[in-house]
């Protein structure tokens, strides 16, 4: 079987960052798959099922909710491996596009008080499975050192 591109990645030099990891069309559109990596993979420990629990309500939020982008969300959701998660949006983007839109959703995340959307065993499938002290520490972290302090190494990809 072919490679899948994701995997021809260096995940031993990759950063926390944000980075283009595909571009398909569906029909006319062009949809743009962005790692968004929260932590470094194979030195920093994974995130928690927690954590990426409550980042996943919260960042899905706040993106589906965006007066700007609403319309373009597709998906936000965590990648198998805990190091970070996928965000997919209808068009032709580059990381350096929606380094805005992520400084907005991460400090969302960083400040968010009150019950975390979605949190119910009615709305949930795994409801109880939340942490939103973690998230925001985790989130709080991502901001400060990746988003706000962004360079080419934080989303140029190193291949194998």
């Amino acid at each position: 079987m072919k490679t899948i591109a994701s995997f021809t990645v260096d995940h031993n030099k990759l950063l926390p960052g944000i980075y283009v990891s595909r571009k398909d069309t569906a029909g006319d559109t062009v949809v743009t798959t962005f790692d968004i990596r929260m932590t470094a993979p194979n030195r920093e420990p994974v995130m928690n099922t927690a954590e990426i629990h409550t980042i996943e309500h919260l960042g899905a939020t706040f993106l589906r909710n965006h007066a700007e982008w609403a319309d373009r969300v597709l998906y936000f959701g965590p990648m198998g491996c805990r190091t970070g998660f996928y965000l997919l949006l209808a068009g032709d983007y580059t990381s350096l596009d929606i380094l805005p839109l992520m400084r907005e959703c991460f400090s969302f995340i960083a400040d968010y008080t009150g019950e975390i959307p979605g949190a119910a065993p009615e709305q949930c499938g795994n409801y109880l499975d939340q942490n939103l002290p973690m998230a925001k520490l985790l989130a709080d972290r991502f901001y400060e050192n990746v988003l706000l302090r962004f360079t080419k190494e934080h989303y140029t990809y190193t291949s194998l």
